[in-house]
């Protein structure tokens, strides 16, 4: 290994090290204090609930860590969004987890907690994936109501999908740890099971005091909703535990008895250890991903060896298609291609950039893998698509719309990898978030964005500065270069995996090293949904 790998290797390292940093701080939630109040109450924290529950030294992958990241500081923050959740291994099964965190505003629903609890469901309808509900919270968060409650795409769509996923046959089960308000009281009300803890669990449309406004009654948690009222009385609950571990332990029980779900068939055999070592994936990109490299030299250290064929290898250079297998599984790969390269006519391309004949390869590609049901990944690190009027000419627009048509209209699972850049329609046609990859990360040295933040720096600044000349106001060469570096900051901010994670733009910023387990672990949960539409493009023009 070269002087410029360990350079890049050390860089990358020292990347995914500042977002260990951050998690470290994320995982605390609400903050030691609050940690340790649940402790007097003899409740787990939402980690360590979902740590009990999860088969020991089974992988559990969290989605939406950094939600809310870096929102809300008027009120306090909202790490994680309030809410842990994930895909782990339970009885054997894999199942999506959803934990209200106690300790941040009592569990309360922010706007982004709402959107991060729509997306879990999302991926259990996706991939039929039996969901459990560990429930501690004491609903919505008022201050922030307007931009929680009535929308399509707010708290309501929860309990609408509860009654979805119902009749699609996917088994929820909802374990009470806390408190359980409001219109939040219907979640588990509406799941297939209900299971309560004595003294901590509680169930009610209103608490003591509002029903004490309302109609004057005296009551308390217990009697108003506890668990013994709801398993003895209402008949609302099914099971009651004087303890939360005993009460995770029956939910283990219950998935235990599960039938096993008919898959979609995607192909897999014997794994194959990658012919690069995984922690080479490091040393490929170059601290600020602004020099060429070989993307086929990450396609090596995440498939099993020799196994990745080339599709149209001497054709549409800047993007790599192939077949490929991943810990067994077969995949079709599309990937960007950052080399400096030559078309077929032997001109000069530039890596990143989609020309008219990438397009036209990765469509094509796209629609061979849907008709042989092969699972796609792409890779993205691409400026966008080629400009200018030679391409304008040649029909840039009809190839690009062919690709997105393509990635739109593809009914096998999808998992997008975000490794450097995602700018503009380029997102679009490497199938950013719009187009329903089944997941979709990032690795810290992500970049998404309309376009590069220099050349959004200069054109915003050619508006201001045309917009305050037609006020009057005199701008100098030094106000010019002052107003372009508050532009170039504040768009560098938003362009930042933070900034996207903060909005789960993407489902979590990622090890690089992990990319192969996540693709592995992404097909097997999205084989169990054999329910796998027929293949249709609709009109493109060729």
């Amino acid at each position: 290994m070269d002087l410029a790998f360990n350079k890049n290797e050390d860089a990358m390292k020292l990347a995914y090290s500042q977002v260990r940093q951050k998690l470290e701080e994320i995982y605390e939630g609400g903050g030691k204090i609050s940690i340790q109040k649940q402790r007097e109450r003899n409740k787990l924290t939402a980690r360590e609930r979902i740590k009990w529950l999860c088969d020991d030294g089974s992988p559990f992958i969290e989605i939406g860590a950094f939600a809310g990241y870096g929102m809300y500081a008027s009120q306090g923050g909202c790490p994680a969004g309030g809410t842990v959740s994930g895909i782990g291994y339970v009885s054997g099964r894999q199942c999506v987890i959803v934990a209200n965190d106690q300790t941040v505003k009592a569990g309360a629903w922010f706007p982004i907690t709402a959107k991060k609890n729509l997306r879990m469901q999302e991926i259990a309808m996706e991939n039929k994936l039996p969901v459990i509900y560990l429930v501690d919270s004491a609903g919505v968060y008022l201050p922030m109501q307007d931009e929680i409650f009535p929308d399509k795409e707010h708290f309501g769509r929860i309990f609408r999908n509860n009654a979805r996923m119902s009749a699609m046959g996917i088994t929820q089960i909802a374990a009470v740890m806390g408190a359980c308000v409001a219109g939040g009281a219907y979640l588990p009300i509406m799941s297939d099971e209900t299971l309560m803890v004595e003294g901590n669990g509680s169930i009610f449309l209103a608490g003591p005091y509002l029903v004490k406004a309302a109609i004057g009654e005296d009551t308390n948690n217990e009697a108003l909703g506890g668990a013994e009222t709801h398993t003895a009385i209402s008949g609302i609950a099914d099971y009651k535990f004087e303890t939360e571990r005993e009460c995770l332990d029956q939910v283990k029980k219950i998935i235990s008895k599960l039938a096993s779900p008919e898959n979609a068939g995607f192909d897999r055999i014997k794994s194959i250890e990658p012919a690069k070592n995984i922690l080479e994936i490091y040393g490929v990109l170059n601290e600020g991903n602004n020099r060429p490299y070989n993307v086929v030299d990450i396609i090596e250290c995440v498939t099993d060896a020799g196994s990745f064929d080339q599709f149209k290898k001497d054709y549409g250079k800047t993007i790599v298609c192939g077949y490929g297998r991943v810990d067994g599984w077969a995949v079709g790969i599309v990937a960007n291609q950052r080399l400096i390269v030559k078309n077929k006519k032997g001109e000069m391309q530039l890596g990143g950039v989609i020309y008219n004949d990438s397009a036209d390869k990765a469509a094509r590609f796209i629609m061979n893998c849907n008709q042989k049901k092969i699972p796609l990944v792409f890779l993205q690190d691409v400026t966008g698509f080629m400009v200018g009027s030679r391409s304008e000419h040649s029909g840039i627009i009809k190839d690009g719309a062919k690709m997105v048509n393509a990635v739109a209209n593809s009914v096998v699972p999808k998992f997008t990898f975000i490794i450097g850049n995602s700018y503009g329609a380029g997102n679009y046609a490497m199938c950013g978030k719009a187009y329903d990859p089944r997941f979709i990360y990032a690795w810290p040295t992500a970049k998404i964005a309309v376009m590069g933040g220099e050349q959004a720096g200069k054109t915003l600044l050619q508006i201001q500065v045309a917009s305050l000349k037609a006020k009057g106001q005199l701008i100098t060469p030094a106000d010019e270069e002052k107003l372009l570096k508050e532009i170039m900051e504040s768009y560098q901010t938003q362009t930042t995996p933070y900034y996207a994670a903060a909005r789960l733009w993407v489902d979590d910023i990622i090890d690089p090293a992990e990319t192969r387990h996540l693709i592995s672990e992404g097909i097997k949960a999205a084989n169990q949904n054999k329910d796998i539409p027929t293949f249709k493009s609709g009109v493109m023009q060729v």
